[in-house]
């Protein structure tokens, strides 16, 4: 007689920043996933305590309840039969402290939330290593950047000058965007210096030429009602523009890379930042 093969038990998944919209696009992608369960949502919404997750993701009921307690929540998680993920949509102001709690727990933490300062970023990687446990910082989820900034790597070889605009909903407390720093991050990984002065500028509004990184680049954030999240690459060189351009409408489209994220950081025994790291 064939023996039936082993299944993986499911892993276990926590939700902190549950009743946001990327918290709720998180909650109905794990409840459609097969080889993820959901084992807790957190949020501070006073109007939301108790109520169950699903319902208010609009994906049915998942017996679920909505609480406001992370250690308690997390220490639940943690005693999973599989190890634990927390994913983070909160806000900047919390999520290096959640970060933490989730690491001290034993669960592995997933960021989504934008805003962690170097020393912050650097503290967490060696919090994480010191646990040997997977963490992973994201600051955009979507397959779709990830090519846009590869193709600005590319480029950045062949042009001196270069400008990044990043376009969010008004609701979005950071700025500039991760995923707009990233970019000017990972353009200056070859040493390079962008946009040598050709003449002594003069801002007439404080910040009209936006922020400006170590290399020159040029960084400008625009927040309006509307959007959701766009970014621009421009390149320019005499008689020519290069751009590079990606547009979200609609957050399903950071779920496949959520969902891999919660997959892979189970293999991680340290912080790893970026998601072209774990394609």
């Amino acid at each position: 007689m064939t023996q039936a093969p082993m299944t993986q038990a499911p892993i276990p998944v926590v939700v902190n920043g549950a009743t946001g919209k990327m918290g709720r696009e998180t909650i109905k992608a794990i409840a459609a996933s097969k080889d993820m369960t959901l084992v807790g949502a957190l949020a501070r919404n006073p109007e939301r305590i108790g109520q169950d997750v699903g319902e208010v993701a609009g994906c049915g009921l998942l017996e679920v309840p909505i609480l406001n307690d992370m250690q308690g929540t997390l220490a639940l998680a943690s005693q999973e039969k599989q190890p634990a993920v927390m994913v983070d949509f909160t806000h900047p102001d919390v999520v290096y402290e959640n970060a933490r709690a989730a690491i001290a727990y034993g669960v592995r933490p997933v960021i989504g939330t934008t805003g962690l300062s170097v020393e912050q970023l650097n503290d967490l990687a060696d919090f994480a290593d010191k646990a040997s446990i997977g963490c992973l910082v994201i600051p955009n989820f979507s397959i779709g950047v990830v090519l846009m900034q590869q193709a600005a790597v590319q480029a950045s070889r062949y042009f001196d000058h270069v400008e990044i605009i990043e376009l969010h909903h008004n609701q979005k407390a950071d700025a500039p965007s991760g995923t707009a720093i990233q970019t000017a991050q990972l353009l200056a990984e070859f040493g390079k210096a962008f946009n040598p002065p050709t003449v002594d500028e003069t801002e007439k509004l404080p910040g009209a030429r936006g922020s400006q990184t170590e290399d020159g680049i040029r960084i400008h954030s625009v927040r309006l009602p509307g959007l959701i999240a766009h970014q621009e690459v421009i390149f320019g060189a005499p008689g020519q523009l290069y751009t590079l351009r990606h547009d979200t409408s609609d957050r399903a489209s950071y779920m496949p890379g959520v969902l891999l994220c919660i997959r892979k950081v189970l293999a991680l025994k340290s912080l790893v930042y970026g998601l072209e790291k774990v394609l």
